[in-house]
């Protein structure tokens, strides 16, 4: 290496010194001709030995002499080029053109002493190269005047390849010592050694559970790593696939013939992808984590650079995968309770701090579960904390699967456990899912060889109500679990008492309702709806009540919700059905005229296709004439959708009647009413109870009546509490009438004494 440097000084010394004669031989007026020639054509050769390319710029006539070292540096022959500064202009970077004449200005200008530039330069099959020039001036007069330009290109690639590859690989420790995401390093490393080898392009794939996985591989086409995303490793899978699966270097000179890539290579070679070499990951313990991939877009071995940037390429990959998988696993240590595999106390911490954030961006409401097992303590002291263990998983089972997929889960020590329940639409989407925690927990469990049956307490909070933070709704939640124990265990409490008064009624309903169902322990009453001009009884309305011997009277909002809830809508409506279709038929035979009987029918049972079966089989068993019962249904249904429109369709076929009810106060739209055959409107008593004195609500209630007659509509009022009331919608043209003004809903012995009656006010 020192015989080297000494050679190339000795050189550098040459060519200063015939530098010096060559500018000496253009000051010098009297010298000779061919003394000239001499000097520049002894400078040229000494550029050739130096590997120099030599230019001489006249800056009078921009024309350039190139010697043929510069024109090959560049890929091109002796004469293949012209003379002239615009060939330089045409080859030189667009990024660096400006700086280099801004420098070339500075030199001639006598700014600065010297010129000396890095530029690229656009070689002729497309690549760049980078290159050093120097030059001097030449001189003329006694001004000194600048005639000429001569200096050097020095090809610097391969030099400034390695000052930009130790830059990434500085960078890339410097992501990896800052904990950088693996997948960005990836991209880094990549590139790295892209730049390092033009036409290459590179590929990191991680092995989990025996398949290739692209970790990174930032100039493939993302189609292609699509396609071999999740591709199961193999003897016979490529390249990688092979490399991972053997543990060895795998080289494939030629992808399109190689028997390893038969499968794959219809992937491949769309995409110019015509050799691949690939060198399994490793972490330090050897354990093949995955495979670095190399590819050209022509066939080929690696060469001696290659080869061995390609095992440095593996290991440095390596040490990334290797800490993101340690990460992972530190994670999950962390963020995993190890006996129950439920979340730690850290992760649920991090994710309710993270949907308070959410709740309180989308205004949402969630309910927080408290959860402690009752009586822990004696499992532990009388068979063991072993014992204690297997129960506290079985009660992390249960629990789970008492939950929702939206629901989030944790247990945050010994026999403490929470739950975050999302999306709450009311008070008792939380209770719910308490209520279910504690049906599961409370099955019996075999534990070393003895039955036991847990059970647990549940505290109730709620966001936010009841906190506005995690340590406020998580300190509510607490406190509702104490009320909980305090109540007596194995039983839930809200934060606030009454949520829990109200969430237990709401239970024994549900308890009893199924059982007053199936065994008809529920009755009906009958509210008359009345001809508002004549004050005749022309119909009732059935309406159910359920009077339970515990429960007291219990309200039909309360109970009918929950039918709908419970899955016993269907059952309490064909009951109603037959129970009214009864008693009009009884009516008729007694010899009371012809009485409309309106029965309600829930919007989910509407749909269903059980519906117009049931109606058919209610008249045939009662006897009932179908133009004498009458269907209401919330405007929830009238919607143009086919489904609705046919079950419409097929109830008017039957010849039954059809009542909108509620109307104008959900989702009520006169173009959906044209496409339905309805017979009733029914004005919403909302509306009713300010008609005398909001001018607003008067205008509304005759603009609904007389559209609704446009549309060949009857219209019923509901919730007529006065004779002024109904004064006044007699004058607006309604047609019939039903409220306290004329009769509470009442027995059927009652509506017989009342039918042949004129009703005008009680």
């Amino acid at each position: 290496m020192t015989e080297i440097a000494n050679k190339e000084t000795q050189l550098q010394k040459e060519i200063e010194q015939l530098r010096s004669e060559l500018v000496a031989a253009h000051l010098s007026k009297d010298v000779r001709t061919a003394e000239l020639l001499n000097s520049e054509e002894r400078f040229a050769l000494a550029m050739r030995g130096a590997s120099d390319g030599l230019w001489d710029w006249d800056l009078a006539t921009d024309d350039v002499y190139y010697s043929p070292r510069w024109k090959s540096m560049l890929g091109y022959s002796e004469h293949e080029l012209e003379n002239t500064l615009s060939t330089w202009a045409a080859m030189v970077h667009v990024d660096d053109k400006d700086f280099v004449l801004k420098n070339v200005h500075k030199f001639l200008s006598g700014e600065v002493d010297t010129f000396e530039v890095e530029m690229r330069m656009r070689h002729k099959v497309g690549h760049d190269v980078f290159i050093r020039s120097r030059a001097f001036k030449v001189t003329r007069g006694e001004n000194n005047e600048t005639i000429r330009l001569i200096g050097t290109h020095v090809d610097i690639t391969q030099q400034k390849k390695s000052e930009f590859f130790n830059e990434r690989n500085t960078k890339i420790l410097e992501l990896i010592a800052k904990g950088k995401p693996a997948s960005k390093i990836y991209a880094e490393i990549a590139l790295m050694y892209e730049e390092r080898h033009s036409g290459l392009r590179c590929s990191m794939l991680e092995l989990k559970g025996g398949k290739l996985l692209h970790a990174g591989a930032p100039s493939l086409p993302k189609s292609y790593c699509k396609a071999v995303h999740g591709l199961e490793y193999g003897p016979q899978v490529g390249s990688c696939g092979t490399s991972t699966y053997t543990g060895k270097r795998v080289l494939v000179e030629n992808i399109a013939t190689d028997p390893k890539w038969a499968d794959l290579k219809y992937v491949a070679l769309p995409y110019g992808m015509r050799s691949c070499w690939s060198e399994p990951i490793k972490s330090s313990s050897g354990k093949v984590l995955g495979a670095f991939g190399m590819y050209h877009d022509y066939p080929a071995l690696p060469n001696e650079q290659e080869s061995n940037d390609l095992t440095s390429a593996a290991r440095l990959a390596g040490i990334v995968m290797e800490r993101e998988q340690n990460q992972k696993r530190i994670q999950n240590l962390a963020y995993t309770d190890e006996l129950t595999k439920l979340s730690s106390r850290p992760h649920f911490y991090i994710n309710i701090e993270e949907l308070v954030k959410i709740s309180a961006r989308e205004k949402n409401k969630f309910g927080l579960l408290y959860i402690d097992l009752d009586n822990f303590k004696t499992v532990n002291d009388s068979l063991g904390h072993d014992v204690g263990d297997l129960l506290l998983k079985k009660v992390a089972q249960r629990l789970k699967s008492a939950c929702r997929e939206i629901d989030y889960i944790a247990r945050l020590s010994g026999d403490e456990f929470c739950i975050a329940v999302n999306n709450v639409m009311d008070d008792y989407g939380a209770a719910h899912v308490a209520q279910r925690c504690l049906e599961l927990i409370s099955k019996p469990v075999e534990l070393a060889g003895r039955k036991f049956t847990p059970a647990c307490s549940i505290g109730i909070a709620h966001y936010p109500d009841d906190g506005i933070d995690l340590q406020t709704i998580l300190k509510a939640a607490d406190t509702a679990l104490y009320a909980a124990k305090d109540l007596g265990k194995n039983r839930f409490a809200f934060y606030k008492k009454e949520l829990t008064d109200k969430a237990e009624y709401r239970f024994k309903i549900e308890q009893h309702l199924r059982e007053a169902i199936e065994q008809q322990q529920l009755s009906l009453v009958y509210q008359p709806k009345v001809d508002i001009k004549s004050g005749n009884i022309i119909g009732v309305e059935a309406l159910s009540r359920w009077n339970h011997p515990l429960l007291g009277q219990v309200s039909p909002v309360d109970f009918i919700s929950m039918a709908e809830q419970i899955g016993m809508i269907k059952p309490l409506t064909e009951w109603v059905l037959k129970t009214a279709c009864n008693q009009a038929t009884l009516w008729k035979e007694a010899g009371f005229s012809s009485i409309i009987i309106a029965v309600n029918i829930s919007p989910s049972h509407f749909l269903d296709s059980d519906l117009v079966p049931l109606i058919k089989r209610v008249i045939k068993e009662t006897g009932m004439l179908p133009g004498d019962l009458e269907l209401e249904v919330t405007e929830g249904v009238i919607q143009t959708n086919p489904e609705n429109l046919a079950v419409f369709e097929h109830l008017k076929e039957l010849g039954i009647l059809l009542a909108i009810d509620d109307f104008g106060v959900g989702y009520s739209s006169f173009a959906s009413l044209k496409h339905l055959n309805v017979d009733y409107l029914k004005i919403d008593k909302y509306f009713i109870d300010d008609i005398l004195v909001d001018h607003k609500a008067k205008l509304l209630v005759g603009s609904m009546i007389e559209m609704g007659h446009n549309l060949e509509h009857k219209i019923t009022a509901e919730g007529i509490e006065s004779e002024e009331q109904a004064t006044m919608l007699q004058e607006l043209g309604c047609d019939y009438a039903q409220g306290y003004f004329f009769s509470k809903p009442v027995s059927a012995n009652q509506i017989s004494k009342l039918l042949g009656r004129k009703l005008t006010g009680q």
